[in-house]
């Protein structure tokens, strides 16, 4: 393993080293440069561009092995953390309202952002001791959140941000070498300061009680390492964008081409991270066309890093940590669960009312009707329609999804599901910009299958429990949404539909769209009721269920195919941010609703609920400007995903 790995990444310098000869040599045969324009071309753009990509990567695989070391956690980069995203968002709202200060620094903006979303994680996580898990998927929340949150301001101010967003998919292309001599300083002093506390970050590679034992101020050395670990990263996303992945490539890498201790990683892992993202950008010059490059190297980056991810789950030692389904019983069983069920389903049609009649207007806060009501009725019962149906759809995806797998955390959005579906849908933007409502469904169904079908497939076959499942399926969600980043950065109109079905908004949708979506929830959820037994049993283990006669094979291809579709068709009016599908059905199971059957009910209507709630707040709460209904969910969904981390989960779905 360790002579391929060296070999690997020996050989990715040297194809780095070719494509620049070979991009050099395409634009200026036998290195004649005809005339000044020629030499600046090359002294002003390629070369500072390659020196970019060389200390970019340098900075981001160092950064990756400070956040790894110092969390424990083999899965910890700035991607995976939030930071990329939270600096991104904070560049975002700084260009907007505090202009200055970005023409000042646009690395302290960032800084800021960063070290914000990592601080949030750590809260999030800390009761729970930074459990390696539970810290990856709050960073997956919070740059999830931060994300939408930046499509939604991107969409409310056009073109003066948009270029803000596909800067921000991690472009290299450079016109002088102001970025490389920015991020040159900070890499310098990172490395040297990583020498320097090479004893603490030692110690800090152990147990907290054994590195205290030894003398060392565990809190104020970790939050010490993670700013240094943010300046790095966040100085790369204020000069050139988001680059993913290089930050967990990079150490992984190291470590397995032979690298043992601490002092080898730290020279070997910022090799290691230039080599891979000078050779992901000299892929994507050479596969640029005269219209320019088709996608920004960030994205490749992201594109290459799942797959990768997914390669080295089976490889990585987890760390000695409680696993996710011990700490929490099932809870009590409801004594009329059928009762129950149609209670919430009661409270979601007095929800739906509520937000029928009672909403802003110029003069504050109104109960419509009469006339009124019949002329706002237009406008508010497609998008109550629209999101009780795709909430049901969802919360039924996430109870099938999490009895298949035995995993009280999955969900649609969690395992990627929703990034598949849009990754369809970007897919078809790219070759068909006129396509129609019926191609976006297939395209978005055939988007979720597959991700779906995979996440499964390599879970399977490599016996991932539920820890590496989720992180799995981060990983195919990082894959589709490198897709969905490319097909934006064409910069078309294609790329504000993407935009928009990012954030989740539902003030476009108009009555047809409301009865399409009703009509694919009932036909879709009534056969979903008939899979309840096979629910039941499936979750027991597969000699239980064989024995038992379950065809195993129809069952769980039968499960599957109803919650992809009805994850595609959702995901498709409200985004893939929502969180639904994760909290519906815990709530249903707090509730008593344990046997499959009644939790699926129970779920279906909370949310059908949630996400009608979601949407009246979205249209109410800063009238008259409108919040993208997926961003409020998600704002609600994620905090509860990292609660029932905190609070331990059942080992049972």
């Amino acid at each position: 393993m360790r002579r391929s790995a060296t070999l690997l990444w020996a050989c990715l310098a040297v194809l780095a080293a070719i494509l620049f000869a070979l991009r050099i040599d395409a634009a200026w045969p036998g290195v004649v440069m005809a005339d000044e324009l020629d030499r600046v071309i090359l002294f002003q753009t390629v070369l500072p561009r390659a020196a970019v990509a060389i200390l970019a990567g340098a900075a981001l695989g160092l950064s990756g092995l400070l956040l790894q070391r110092v969390l424990r956690n083999a899965l910890a980069e700035p991607s995976t953390l939030g930071i990329s995203a939270g600096a991104q968002l904070a560049m975002a709202l700084a260009t907007l309202f505090l202009p200055g200060l970005m023409a000042v620094s646009p690395q302290i903006v960032a800084f800021a952002g960063g070290a914000l979303a990592v601080s949030l994680c750590l809260l999030l996580t800390w009761r729970r001791g930074l459990e390696p898990v539970s810290v990856v998927l709050a960073g997956m929340m919070v740059a999830l959140t931060a994300t939408s949150a930046s499509a939604a301001l991107i969409l409310a101010n056009g073109d003066y941000l948009f270029s803000l967003f596909i800067w921000g998919g991690g472009s290299l292309t450079q016109q002088s070498w102001q970025p490389a001599l920015s991020i040159l300083p900070v890499l310098a002093i990172g490395f040297v300061a990583s020498l320097l506390l090479l004893r603490p970050l030692t110690i800090l590679g152990l147990d907290d009680q054994t590195a205290k034992s030894l003398g060392l101020a565990v809190n104020a050395g970790r939050l010490a390492i993670l700013a240094l670990a943010v300046w790095l990263a966040t100085t790369v996303v204020a000069e050139v964008g988001v680059i993913g992945f290089i930050g967990l490539a990079a150490p992984a890498l190291a470590g397995l081409s032979g690298a043992r201790t601490l002092g080898e990683k730290l020279f070997a892992a910022p090799l290691i991270g230039a080599i891979l993202l000078w050779t992901t950008d000299g892929l994507v010059q050479l596969f640029a066309d005269g219209g320019g490059e088709r996608i920004p190297t960030g994205a490749a980056t992201a594109l290459l890093g799942g797959p990768l991810l997914l390669w080295l789950l089976p490889r990585l030692r987890m760390m000695e940590w409680p696993s996710l389904g011990r700490t929490a019983s099932l809870g009590r069983r409801a004594r009329r669960p059928l009762a129950l069920a149609l209670t919430i389903a009661l409270g979601g049609f007095v929800i739906a009312l509520l937000a029928l009649v009672i909403g802003k207007g110029p003069d504050g806060w109104m109960v419509a009707h009469g006339t009124l009501l019949s002329d706002l009725a237009g406008w508010r019962w497609p998008r109550i329609l629209v999101a009780a149906s795709a909430g049901a759809m969802l919360a039924g995806a996430g109870v099938m999804v999490q009895r298949l797998t035995g995993n009280p955390l999955a969900s649609p959005e969690v395992l990627g599901v929703g990034s598949g579906a849009g990754a369809g849908l970007a897919g078809l933007f790219a070759f068909n910009a006129a396509a129609g409502m019926p191609l976006q469904f297939v395209a978005a169904s055939a988007g979720a299958l597959g991700a779906l079908l995979l996440i499964l497939a390599v879970s399977a076959r490599a016996k991932f429990g539920p820890e590496r499942l989720l992180l799995g399926g981060i990983a195919v969600g990082a894959a589709c949404g490198a897709i969905i980043t490319a097909v934006i950065a064409l910069g078309t109109m294609q790329s504000y539909t993407l935009l928009s079905w990012l954030t989740g908004s539902t003030a476009q949708t108009g009555g047809d769209h409301a009865v399409a979506a009703l009509i694919a929830a009932i036909v879709l959820l009534c056969p979903a009721m008939l899979t309840v037994r096979w629910l039941d049993i499936l979750q027991l283990g597969t000699p239980v269920a064989a024995s038992l006669g379950v065809p195993l094979g129809r069952a769980r291809l039968s499960v599957v195919v109803l919650a992809a579709l009805m994850t595609a068709i959702a995901s498709l009016y409200v985004g893939p941010l929502s969180f639904v599908g994760l909290i519906a059905p815990h709530l249903a199971r707090l509730m008593g609703l344990t046997r499959s059957g009644h939790q699926l009910a129970g779920a279906v209507a909370l949310g059908a609920g949630l996400l009608v709630l979601s949407d009246w707040l979205a249209r109410t709460l800063i009238f008259p400007y409108q919040l993208p209904v997926g961003l409020l969910a998600s704002l609600i969904g994620g905090p509860y995903l990292v609660y029932l981390l905190s609070r331990g989960v059942p080992s049972r779905a």
